[in-house]
């Protein structure tokens, strides 16, 4: 058994209450140790983020549809914040906008990911970029690896 010091810290950021339970449940099922933090929007993201640097999460679920501050603006504050723009961010929407993808490719975003319809497919998702060799991801990375595919 891992201890708490090992758990992977996941930030999901959707202004979706239903998205953020599917979300939730589809993390515990697929029993890995994470530690899930939830928040409604980009401001009050960019509030945790700056408030709390010890327990910065290691990998970040952002939707781009979001009242107050979305999640372009937050994806964009996060990569001018110079103690923040290494951080992992996975974009986590329902849009499968071609300008969409591009912009946040542009803005520095890890990863997108299509909000998936199924619970089956969202734990597929949530595996695949949870267990992602990061270092390898990001030291390969192209404009081809940025849409996850399942």
């Amino acid at each position: 058994m891992k201890s708490e010091m090992d758990k992977l810290k996941i930030l999901l950021v959707d202004d979706d209450e239903d998205d953020r339970q599917f979300f939730a449940d589809a993390l515990e099922g697929i029993e890995l140790n994470t530690d899930l933090h939830q928040l409604e929007n980009g401001k009050s993201c960019m509030e945790f983020l700056l408030s709390d640097t010890k327990n910065t999460p290691d990998l970040v679920f952002l939707d781009l549809n979001m009242p107050i501050m979305n999640g372009f603006e937050c994806l964009e504050a996060i990569r001018n914040t110079p103690h923040l723009k290494d951080l992992l961010v996975a974009i986590y929407s329902t849009s499968s906008a071609e300008r969409d993808i591009e912009e946040t490719f542009e803005k520095g975003a890890n990863i997108y990911i299509k909000k998936p319809s199924s619970f089956s497919e969202l734990k597929k998702s949530l595996k695949q970029v949870v267990k992602m060799n990061w270092a390898y991801h990001l030291n390969d990375f192209k404009k081809e690896n940025f849409l996850l595919k399942i």
